[in-house]
């Protein structure tokens, strides 16, 4: 995947914002564990210093006597974690894990029937989370206060918290997958409208479809709607440039035969230099102006034309056998009917025509037309069996003007105006020898 593809950028940023999503999750829910279980352990704490409040023995009008605790293996154990502390009156008592320690508590106790919650630190370093009620016992006018603090090592919180995080994080590791895949489907979702604008544009290319169209959705139309006028602005374009191109060579061809017919007056007068100076520049300019004429003759829409090159080739073969050059040779036609190139009939016609003219010109006693198709494309393959060209000059042949035999009538531009159609409709046009003869390849865009 391309860095600069939106969907890479799509599954980046929603790559990061599960990240950042998920963080924020894992440490508000470990915030509200860590209140949840405060709370537990506070309300527990609360459970126990209510079960320690029993050990006060009111005795009338006696002051109250602290009973004996309540046994609880917790506060047997020395430095268990766990610890109480009672104060009634002047007497104090204390949980055996607190060995010979005592707890930080504060001077003034909580009023009675209140508790505080805080922390404090108890023996050998250990945090405790503490809780402190008071109550008032006995009877009379003077009831003593009973102070009760109770108290839990906060490590029993933290290891809570941890193994929490430990079941947490595998969970969001799944999810976060879960979210980025869905992400990453959603995102293929929402792209699908450009996946087939690109193979829209891909049929434009192919010649399968004239243009986008308007089935997209409304968040895409802008662009399809944009390059389809883009399309119909470059086709009006390339029918006025045609149209240009067409007036102007047929405006040239009077004057250009006018100067022919003065050159041939020359000549009878004598002024034969003259005439063939003349004749020389004439023709010149009638190459230009033939090739003008024969590319303003290219269709504007050849990638959405089509035609069955084994039809042209056939009305070809007909037309060419009546010649009197045509009606020597041995014309063999290999051409299986049913392939469709992605060509218009009249620009195949005029390139054939002129392979097969050539062809026709050079052939000792035979010219071979064969056809087949080959990975997505159609070939068209004319071969004569003359004496073919030097090797050297294989390569220049579809250069404009150029002529190996000089002999003959020919302007030089058949083969460049065949090159040129070819390519026009996304083809390519080869030549070699074929020992004997030449072998020119049409390869043109299959159809359909």
């Amino acid at each position: 995947m391309r860095p600069a593809s939106l969907r890479w950028r799509l599954m980046l940023a929603g790559g990061v914002a599960v990240l950042v999503v998920l963080a924020l999750s894992a440490l508000g829910l470990t915030v509200l564990f860590d209140r949840h279980a405060e709370r537990v352990a506070v309300a527990d704490l609360k459970a126990r210093a209510t079960a320690l409040a029993a050990m006060a023995e009111p005795r009338g009008d006696a002051p109250p006597r602290l009973g004996p605790p309540p046994r609880d293996p917790l506060y047997e154990r020395p430095f268990s974690g766990h610890y109480w502390q009672i104060s009634l009156g002047d007497a104090l008592a204390r949980s055996r894990s607190l060995w010979d320690a005592a707890l930080p508590l504060a001077d003034d106790p909580p009023p009675p029937g209140r508790w505080r919650i805080g922390s404090a630190d108890g023996p050998r370093g250990q945090r405790l989370l503490l809780a402190e009620t008071s109550l008032l016992v006995g009877g009379g006018a003077q009831p003593v206060t009973m102070h009760i603090a109770v108290a839990e090592d906060r490590a029993e919180l933290a290891a809570a918290r941890q193994s929490f995080l430990g079941d947490l994080v595998p969970f969001l590791a799944l999810l976060g997958g879960l979210l980025v895949a869905t992400f990453a489907a959603q995102a293929g979702i929402g792209l699908r409208p450009l996946a087939r604008i690109g193979a829209r544009v891909d049929s434009l290319a192919q010649g399968l479809r004239p243009r986008i169209g308007g089935d997209l959705p409304a968040e895409v139309m802008p662009l399809a709607g944009q390059i389809d006028r883009l399309l119909d602005d470059r086709d009006r374009e390339l029918a006025r440039a045609r149209h240009r191109a067409g007036d102007l060579a047929h405006g040239f061809k009077t004057p250009l035969q006018a100067l022919l017919g003065d050159a041939a007056q020359l000549r009878d007068r004598g002024q034969a230099g003259i005439a063939a100076e003349i004749e020389a520049v004439v023709l010149t300019m009638r190459r230009h102006v033939d090739r003008e004429l024969a590319r303003a003759r290219i269709q504007s829409d050849r990638g959405h034309a089509a035609c069955h090159p084994a039809e042209v080739l056939s009305r070809l073969v007909r037309v060419l056998r009546r010649m009197p050059e045509g009606a020597r040779l041995d014309w063999r036609l290999d051409a299986p009917a049913g392939l469709k190139a992605r060509i218009d009939a009249d620009d195949l016609t005029e390139a054939l025509g002129a392979l097969m003219e050539n062809a026709m010109r050079h052939a000792a006693t035979r010219v071979e037309a064969r056809l087949h198709a080959e990975a997505g494309r159609v070939l068209v393959a004319i071969r004569d069996d003359g004496p073919g060209v030097p090797d050297t000059a294989l390569g220049g042949l579809q250069d404009r003007g150029v002529r190996l035999d000089e002999g003959g009538d020919g302007q030089g531009i058949g083969l460049a105006i065949t090159a040129e159609i070819v390519e026009a409709a996304g083809g390519r046009l080869r030549l070699e020898n074929a020992g004997p003869g030449l072998r020119a390849i049409m390869a043109l865009p299959r159809a359909g």
